[in-house]
């Protein structure tokens, strides 16, 4: 007896952007970037040179207009002597 094919249905994904970010994710992150910067006394130039990212990108990023990816997350956090979880738990996600 032979087996039967499987169909197989790709189900289209949107891109997540800063358009299309919908639940406002990423901008909930980009402020609690911007309020862990503030309480630390840094300036956004000073936070992007500390995390080793380009300052127009961090700009973006505080704004929601960039997805960040996870090891930006991980290199602000570490910038800010913080835990991912923490500015995480900040953003309310």
């Amino acid at each position: 007896m032979a087996a039967k094919p499987v169909e197989f249905h790709a189900k289209q994904v949107t891109r997540v952007s800063g358009q299309t970010d919908h639940a406002s994710a990423l901008k909930a992150l980009g402020r609690a970037i911007r309020a862990a910067r503030k309480v630390h006394g840094l300036s956004q130039e000073a936070l992007a040179d500390a995390a080793g990212i380009d300052r127009s990108h961090m700009g973006k990023i505080e704004r929601g207009e960039r997805n960040v990816t996870i090891l930006n997350v991980a290199r602000v956090a570490t910038a800010l002597s913080m835990k991912i979880a923490d500015l995480l738990r900040d953003a309310d996600l």
